[in-house]
């Protein structure tokens, strides 16, 4: 890419500012030292914008600006449907988990887990979060930061990923959360701003020089690629090895709606900790669920941004015919094939003197925007969970702080060893959401069942932590079973294990049951879970061969056995009186969240009917 001047102040202006305001921000007060709480938790000061802007900040990075775009060049549309499941998502995820985490003032989602369970529920979750973090989140964010730092400007991919570590721990190491997060507001206009100018010039581009004929021109020569449902068999994309595979593989038809997709994105928004780290650091509640639902208004914009130029190179391609400038640019010269995730710097490389800037510190802010928020979140589990726990059990305040911040570089220097292994995949979106998908099933199960039925028993939490990743990894051998009706079946099956071991079991400590005195709320959770298991009982009954009515009648008397299980004992438990009930003031919803949830449900409802 030829930068010009301008593209160059742009540029170094963004880095400057990133940074100035982070070390601003981690200044402290005369006579003040940093402790736990103002390192990880921002000392609980953060107002809903705040919470909002860095919810996005830390989700949408390079798997999303890029991966997102070559998923986009590849299948089109229907992997929008992550980012409007995840509007959804987040107000589930403000009525029903948040005022349980806030309540039991918690650092971590470990820390929870021994709240309600024991300290062996905590240390296998932990265990299994830093593992992801580093060795998925964490390497998958600098492969293709520095892949496209490489691409776009040529910068060795080593040097590249170097730098991008840097960058995020220079602005984000010593002042901790509340350095991430007031930094994130401004990465989220860079990031917004910028996406919206690259769509827009996508989009003039296929429509040569005309916008609104781009519009019209991506849907009549795309029309395959604004399909929302995928039926099996119907549309085949890139393997990455030069060959194709079955769409319906990454997006299993109604999976999407109801099954595996809420699996990934409840695993993902509700106690994922370098999500709902922000939310703990509100300054109330209700900061903290308008929070959500001003990151739900993202989210559904998001599509634009990260799915529709990737869907616009397509067509450019598409019309060469096999050869041409945009072909010969999205060629992996090594393997000689297009490749999907070349999509988004191509298309950078083509924009005009100014916004290729503004376009490329976009791009960066997402980058490092993830990079520091997983650094301070791997650190908050390792210092909270695992060292101040095992290792030193009376550190004292600075101790843990000085703690994190080794914690974060350490984990960065692992990640960039792991990163160059990723460059077998041709969408690297769905590299995380795979492996990720070994550990989810697992932990929605156990927060699930944790926080709304009291019969659940720490064994059983601890049988299914254990169980989750050799179940999903036995699953997985099955070549035509998607990843999401995988993770489906996974649950299902955790499910049916921790309510059996559950039921065999002593009944839990009567301290430790999260005692909710609003039934709406653990019968409406309920529901949620009859709705999510139903397809991937469905779909996994296939796997025999089984007749379309046979494995319909097997589905409903599953669900029904599930459903009476659930009512039956969590009516016994309920009468017994046994723990404190919550203050019902953490379930009140504020007029401005009501209204949020009832426009996003809307959009999304108009979004489905258009796009289906």
């Amino acid at each position: 890419m030829n930068f010009g001047t301008i593209d160059i102040a742009i540029f170094i202006g963004y880095c400057l500012l990133i940074v100035a305001i982070g070390l601003l921000v981690s200044r402290e007060k005369k006579g003040h030292k940093k402790d736990s709480k103002d390192y990880f938790l921002a000392s609980k000061s953060l107002p809903w914008w705040a919470i909002g802007a860095s919810l996005i900040a830390s989700n949408i990075s390079a798997e999303q600006f890029v991966g997102m775009q070559g998923s986009g060049f590849a299948m089109g549309l229907a992997i929008s449907t992550y980012e409007w499941m995840a509007a959804a998502t987040l107000i589930l995820v403000g009525i029903f988990f948040l005022p349980v985490f806030l309540e039991k003032q918690i650092y971590t989602m470990p820390q929870f887990l021994e709240k309600r369970f024991d300290s062996r529920v905590r240390t296998s979750l932990a265990v299994f979060w830093l593992l992801l973090y580093v060795f998925v989140n964490l390497s998958s964010v600098l492969y293709l930061g520095a892949l496209n730092l490489e691409s776009i400007l040529g910068i060795d991919f080593v040097t590249g990923m170097i730098g991008l570590a840097v960058f995020a721990v220079v602005y984000s190491l010593y002042g901790g959360l509340k350095a991430v997060a007031w930094t994130d507001v401004v990465q989220v206009i860079f990031l917004v701003i910028g996406g919206l100018f690259t769509a827009y010039l996508s989009l003039e581009l296929v429509g040569e020089g005309d916008f609104i004929r781009g519009l019209t021109d991506l849907r009549k020569e795309a029309v395959d690629h604004f399909t929302m449902i995928f039926e099996k068999g119907e549309f085949m994309i890139p393997d990455g090895d030069g060959g194709k595979k079955d769409a319906y593989l990454d997006l299993p038809g109604l999976t999407v709606l109801f099954g595996g997709m809420w699996i990934a994105n409840i695993g993902y928004w509700g106690f994922n900790q370098y999500i709902t780290q922000r939310a703990l650091a509100a300054k109330d509640i209700h900061h903290a669920r308008n929070g959500l639902v001003f990151a739900g208004f993202l989210k559904l914009l998001m599509p634009l941004i990260v799915v529709i130029p990737g869907i616009a190179m397509y067509v450019l391609v598409t019309r060469e015919g096999g050869s041409g400038e945009f072909t010969a640019a999205m060629t992996d010269s090594a393997k000689g094939i297009i490749k999907s995730d070349k999509a988004y710097p191509v298309l950078l490389n083509i924009l005009p003197v100014g916004l290729k800037g503004l376009s490329f510190a976009a791009l960066t802010a997402a980058i490092v925007s993830s990079l520091a928020s997983m650094i301070n979140s791997t650190a908050t589990i390792f210092t909270m969970d695992i060292y101040r726990n095992y290792i030193n059990k009376e550190a004292s305040e600075s101790k843990l702080v000085v703690t994190g911040r080794v914690v974060g570089v350490v984990a960065l220097v692992l990640a960039m060893f792991t990163a160059p292994q990723l460059s077998s995949f041709d969408q690297v979106f769905q590299f995380i959401q795979d492996f990720s998908g070994y550990i989810s099933p697992a932990v929605v199960a156990i927060f699930m069942m944790g926080i709304f039925w009291k019969r659940t028993t720490s064994n059983a939490a601890l049988i299914v932590a254990v169980l989750a990743i050799p179940l999903a990894w036995a699953f997985g051998l099955i070549d035509d079973l998607p990843f999401l009706d995988r993770m489906g079946i996974v649950f299902c099956l955790l499910l049916f294990i921790m309510m059996g071991v559950s039921l065999m079991d002593k009944k839990p400590d009567p301290s430790k049951v999260v005692n909710i005195n609003k039934p709406w709320l653990r019968y409406g959770m309920i529901g949620i879970i009859m709705a999510t298991i139903g397809v991937p009982i469905y779909h996994g009954l296939g796997l025999l061969g089984w007749s379309y009515a046979i494995r319909g009648i097997i589905t409903l008397a599953v669900m029904g056995a599930m459903l009476v299980s659930l009512l039956k004992f969590q009516t016994k438990t309920e009468s017994a009186g046994e723990s404190e009930s919550m203050d019902d003031s953490w379930f009140e919803l504020s007029g401005s969240f009501v209204t949020g949830t009832i426009l996003i449900c809307g959009i999304l409802v108009a979004l489905y009917w258009v796009f289906w």
